[in-house]
Parts: structure tokens; sequence; C-alpha cells
């Protein structure tokens, strides 16, 4: 039985640490570059042109930002994953990112096996929000003034974990909140998925945001 190949594109105008995470790539069994991209506009040229399962993408890109060429990449029909590379002090950009599609975040300083399994968690369809990070971005990140989101045919009890999953907390800890079991709590998740419209737990925490149940 053979296993698939993730195909991996890399997006950032640092030549050297560019060639850095391509050859980690490269050297990863079952991981494969698919391409690297200098600019926003030559990663989203090359996303549509090579169909890579994940994009890492840098987010102060030349030409086009990370950002918007996120955006651009995930519009399309059956998009691949967008991980975004972010430095301590652009904390502000992640919620912009997660809006734009992307499934999950890391710090331009992660070690190269944690690159590597963000990447692999990307590809399998789950999303990389470190319910730290998302803590962070709670206590005074995330711009306040959103606007509000009805969330219409949520029960009672999927508002709860919504909430929890919006304040970035863990399954582990929701389901110790709620006491309930990891089979009820994915039954949970995946109807506020479909009730949402939210793609993955990422889109999840911009629709908590947008109801405003990170409000302090």
């Amino acid at each position: 039985m053979t296993t698939a190949v993730v195909r991996v594109l890399l997006a950032d105008d640092e030549p050297l640490f560019r060639g850095t995470v391509s050859r980690l790539v490269d050297a990863t069994p079952g991981m494969a570059v698919a391409g690297e991209a200098g600019t926003g506009r030559a990663a989203v040229a090359l996303a549509a042109a090579r169909r890579p399962d994940v994009v890492v993408m840098d987010v102060r890109m030349p030409d086009l930002d990370g950002i918007a060429a996120t955006a651009r990449i995930t519009a399309v029909a059956d998009p691949p994953r967008v991980l975004v590379l972010t430095a301590f002090d652009l904390d502000d950009h992640v919620y912009r990112a997660l809006q734009a599609g992307a499934s999950g975040f890391v710090f331009k300083d992660i070690t190269p096996s944690r690159l590597v399994n963000a990447i692999r968690t990307v590809a399998a369809g789950e999303s990389l929000l470190a319910p730290s990070v998302t803590r962070r971005l709670i206590a005074g990140h995330v711009p306040r003034r959103v606007p509000r989101r009805r969330l219409d045919g949520v029960t009672p009890r999927e508002h709860e974990v919504l909430a929890l999953v919006t304040r970035g907390l863990s399954n582990d800890e929701i389901e110790a909140t709620l006491h309930i079991s990891r089979g009820t709590l994915k039954t949970h998740i995946g109807s506020l998925l479909a009730k949402l419209a939210a793609r993955d737990r990422a889109q999840l925490v911009i629709a908590g945001y947008e109801a405003g149940l990170a409000d302090p």
C-alpha cells in the first residue's frame, strides 16, 4: 500500500529561509516540494498551476502580501491548505489570515520537527490553532469591534462548545469542562461546521469571534 506524498508550495521572500525549508521538506519521507515563490503573486500563480496540498505562506511578501495571497489561493474550488508563517510581533495579522482562509499559523522560529508536524496536520484537514496563541489573540491582538454574527440553529450545548473552541480550549479541556466524551464532542463540532458553513476549526474560531464569544 503506497502512502500519498504531501506536496508543499513554499512562499517566502527570503531565499535563505525558503531554501532551508525546501531542503527540510524534500528530506522528509512522504513530502515533496511542489514549487517555490518569492512574491505573493508568484505564490498565487504557482498554487493554481501546481495544485499543491499545502502552501507555507509568509505574511510579509512583496508584490502581494501573504494574507491577500492566501485569500486568492483559498477562493478556488478544492483549494490547498495554507499554513501561514508569522513573527512574534505580527500577532495582529493572525486573525486576518484566518479570515482569508488559512488553516493555521506557526511562528518563524519554529523548530524543523514542529514545522514538519504542522504541515502534516493541515494536510490531514485539521487546523493548527494553538490554544495558548488563541488566548493571546483574545487578550489583546484580535480586533474588538467585529460584526456580530447570528448563530441561527445552534443549540445551547453547541453554543457552549463553540464558546470554548473560540476561547482556545483544546478538545481534552472542552471534554473536561462539559463532562462529555470525545465522540460527543466530535458530533457537536461536526454539527457546528455544517450549521455555520465553516470549513474547519479555524473558521469556527472566526465565527465565534464574530458572534462575540471572545469578549472578556
